[in-house]
Formats: C-alpha cells, sequence, structure tokens
C-alpha cells in the first residue's frame, strides 16, 4: 500500500474496507491529512475536530473510529490551495510586512498604489534623462 492519503480517506469516507495490514500502514497514516479531508464535508467535520482534540490516541484508533463513525457515501470536493497574490512581494518588500501581513492588506491598494511601489522599489538598468 502506498501513503497515499487518499487511499485512507477513500477507505474511510467509501469503501469502509480495512487497508492498514501492519505497523508500516499504520505509520504511514497522517491523522492531520485525514482530518483535513474530512473537515471539507458538512457531515464529518465535527468528527475530524474530535480525533484533532484526541491527537494523543494512536493512528490506528483514530482510523478505526473514523471508517466506523462515519457513514458510507461518496464525497467530493476540491482541496483549498493557498492562492498566490502577484503583488504581496512587492506590498512585503515596500513596507517590510510579513507573509500573512502583505495578504491580508492586499486587497486595500489599487493597482495605481502597486505601480508606485514598483517603481520606488526597482533597482539596476540604464535610465536616459
Amino acid at each position: 500500500m502506498s501513503s497515499n492519503p487518499f487511499h485512507y480517506l477513500n477507505s474511510i469516507t467509501q469503501t469502509k474496507k480495512d487497508i492498514m495490514y501492519g505497523e508500516a500502514e499504520e505509520k504511514q497514516y497522517s491523522p492531520f491529512m485525514s482530518n483535513r479531508g474530512l473537515s471539507y464535508y458538512h457531515d464529518t467535520v465535527l468528527l475530524a475536530n474530535e480525533m484533532n482534540r484526541a491527537s494523543h490516541i494512536d493512528n490506528r484508533m483514530q482510523y478505526d473510529f473514523l471508517r466506523t463513525a462515519i457513514r458510507a457515501r461518496k464525497r467530493f470536493s476540491k482541496w483549498h490551495k493557498k492562492t498566490k497574490v502577484d503583488d504581496v512581494d512587492t506590498i512585503k518588500q515596500y513596507y517590510g510586512y510579513s507573509d500573512a501581513k502583505a495578504e491580508s492588506v492586499a486587497d486595500l491598494f489599487t493597482e495605481e498604489d502597486i505601480k508606485h511601489m514598483k517603481g520606488v522599489l526597482s533597482v539596476g538598468g540604464n535610465k536616459t534623462k
């Protein structure tokens, strides 16, 4: 069995087949990834949260709990991926902000503001008068 977290999610949510045959599979199981995947569905988010709260429980017990507590059905959702704002780097450089701070204020600036920042930050090249 590969260490693909989607195999475990498929086992928990659809097939209900136990794919954790031994210690190797138990070590490959990632409770974080399973809980993250289950957090996208309204009927499983509370169970995923309970497993986050009980993170001290070993992987096998967490897997068995989720596999038996969640009803079998096909679930699909796109995983949230962090989007890259083009001008975040400019804002970070201009103001000295962290990634999180620059992302949170990026919507406050107009295109003209960003152009001005890029102009101030531009370095190098020949400038003819």
